[in-house]
């Protein structure tokens, strides 16, 4: 068994850059973790789905479909 953790991303929102590994931005710049450097790329993609998902499901709970 490895001791060593999976190597874990992150989104800077500040560079656009993925980071890796434990050197990384200051956390109010970063989205993360990711399992991979594809999903880190695809942060903001992700993110404004979910956002547009919970705004729907909230408009749906509030009766404003």
């Amino acid at each position: 068994m490895s001791d060593k953790s999976p190597v874990q991303y992150w989104y800077n929102t500040s560079t656009g850059q993925v980071e890796e590994g434990t050197e990384r931005s200051s956390w109010t710049n970063r989205l993360g973790p990711y399992p991979t450097r594809e999903a880190a790329e695809r942060a903001l993609d992700t993110a404004k789905q979910r956002n547009d998902s919970w705004e729907e499901e909230e408009a749906d709970w509030r009766g404003h479909a």
